[in-house]
């Protein structure tokens, strides 16, 4: 018993050694973009709050899409966010020859405000934390430090199970810092394990697409896929007209995105909020032909496939949104929960090391 205890914390400590950077940081920076959004809101009205004006109907889509492939190139392709809310304002996710997103107001068109995908703080710390600044690569390793928290969180509860019931969650604070923090480090990591894995769990989730694709697999449902286009020529429907083909497909929604590509051998996709999506973007989607605006298909949040459906919950648990101020409080400080563990296991371990060659030295 004794040597299967001496394993288990071999395993926790040497993969808390190896994976307790990322961890720190990836607890760190998801605490720090909850509290940098609305900073971040406040510091910029102009980007976000759209300015008085007498005019009172929304400005056209096809003409900002006409303006914006002007000076952006044919080829690029806008993601619409219309306002959640009667003062904010429009904005449009570009990708071509520039790429970030433009803030403009929902009624005149008037551009208030620009940011590149790579400008702000805001940007560089969603990087970090989403993908560790490396694209793809970055989403990967964090989708594997995942897993391996999870073997971190099961030899964790391991080692901390008591040998008699109740448990005591008592931690000892006055008798020096390495007593405090193995307390806090061995007690508190029981406490929140469940709550941290839930945040590790679900960032992995929305970090790395394969893992949808998997259950959806594993369920052996079919996968819902994006509709084929008839084949055929034709002018293009406005984007005006493509919008309120979708809001007709789901009288009871809004659109969250519209999202328009110029290719012209692929559907267009709109993205809608149904009253019952616990997504605040929606993940119902109306499938066009823009030529016709005729629906191909439409998919709501809770027909899709599997791996698709399980977004719509996990992206606001992540996010703490599906809790409001509270589920964003409790997100934060499981990230902060996570950095404290990293950061105490760490320590701990060079604190005990360092005593041991001390003694050895003797």
């Amino acid at each position: 018993m004794r040597s299967l205890h001496s394993l288990w914390l071999k395993c926790h400590r040497w993969a808390a050694l190896f994976l307790g950077w990322i961890l720190i940081l990836s607890g760190v920076t998801g605490s720090l973009l909850v509290a940098a959004r609305p900073i971040d809101r406040w510091l910029h009205p102009e980007f976000f709050v759209a300015g008085p004006s007498t005019v009172q109907t929304p400005a056209s889509w096809e003409s900002l899409r006409e303006r914006l492939t002007r000076e952006f190139g044919a080829k690029a392709s806008f993601t619409f966010r219309p306002p959640r809310e009667a003062s904010e304002t429009l904005q449009i996710l570009v990708r071509g020859a520039w790429r970030g997103t433009l803030y403009l107001h929902p009624a005149t068109g008037a551009e208030q405000g620009r940011r590149g995908d790579s400008e702000g703080f805001l940007s560089v710390l969603y990087s970090l934390h989403s993908a560790l600044l490396m694209q793809q690569t970055g989403k990967a390793v964090l989708a594997c430090a995942a897993l391996i928290y999870l073997a971190l969180c099961m030899s964790g509860i391991v080692l901390w199970w008591p040998r008699k019931w109740p448990p005591s969650f008592r931690m000892v604070m006055n008798k020096g810092l390495l007593r405090a923090l193995f307390d806090v480090h061995r007690t508190g990591g029981a406490i929140v394990a469940l709550v941290v894995l839930i945040s590790i769990a679900t960032g992995a989730y929305m970090a790395w697409r394969p893992i949808g694709g998997w259950i959806t697999w594993i369920s052996g449902a079919p996968v819902t896929a994006m509709p084929v286009l008839p084949p055929g020529n034709g002018p293009l429907l406005s984007l005006d007209a493509l919008a309120q083909r979708a809001r007709d497909a789901f009288p009871e929604g809004t659109i969250g995105y519209f999202l328009y590509n110029p290719r012209t051998d692929r559907p267009l996709a709109v993205r809608m909020r149904v009253p019952d999506d616990p997504h605040p973007n929606g993940r119902s989607t109306v499938w066009l032909d823009p030529r016709d605006g005729a629906v191909l298909a439409k998919h709501r949040w809770n027909e899709l496939d599997p791996g698709a459906r399980i977004n719509s919950v996990v992206y606001p648990l992540h996010t703490g949104e599906l809790g409001g101020a509270p589920g964003e409080i409790g997100v934060a400080l499981s990230g902060l929960a996570l950095g404290v563990l990293g950061t105490s296991g760490i320590w701990l371990w060079w604190r005990r090391r360092s005593i041991r060659q001390r003694s050895n030295s003797i």
